[in-house]
């Protein structure tokens, strides 16, 4: 029995920094509010149950892109994992809230991870954008 797939998603490179991004996005979400308490300068408002809730509508940008992909409407697709990625360098405010040494190396490994995933993401993104206005 031979199984047909169809075509891919999204290209290569974009898959690969969608899952990169997607990890690290989590892992930082994750991070934030399993340790809220010791980030420096945070809200007391923010809850753990708050930054989790967060993520989720983070990630619900990512899954939209995903959607818009296998509907075949690329550039919907493309725009979606645009502005997923650019929500990765909303975690540079934390640098807004305390210097980058009042975090611990943890908190600014994961910090910086999402940042860098999504902004790579992002870019990729943006030009797989360009790549299907140029075509039409």
């Amino acid at each position: 029995m031979q199984i047909r797939t169809g075509p891919a998603l999204f290209p290569n490179d974009l898959s690969v920094l969608l899952a990169l991004y997607g990890v690290a996005s989590l892992v930082h979400f994750a991070h934030n509010a399993e340790y809220i308490a010791f980030y420096p300068n945070m809200p007391t408002w923010l809850t753990r149950e708050n930054v989790y809730l967060a993520w989720l509508a983070v990630t619900g940008v990512g899954v939209a892109a995903v959607a818009f992909a296998a509907a075949r409407w690329r550039a919907a697709a493309a725009l979606s994992l645009v502005l997923y990625g650019s929500l990765g360098l909303y975690g540079l405010g934390h640098y807004g809230l305390a210097l980058c040494s009042e975090h611990t190396f943890s908190m600014n490994l994961t910090i910086w991870a999402e940042a860098l995933a999504g902004a790579a993401l992002a870019i990729c993104s943006g030009r797989d954008l360009r790549r299907q206005a140029l075509r039409r």
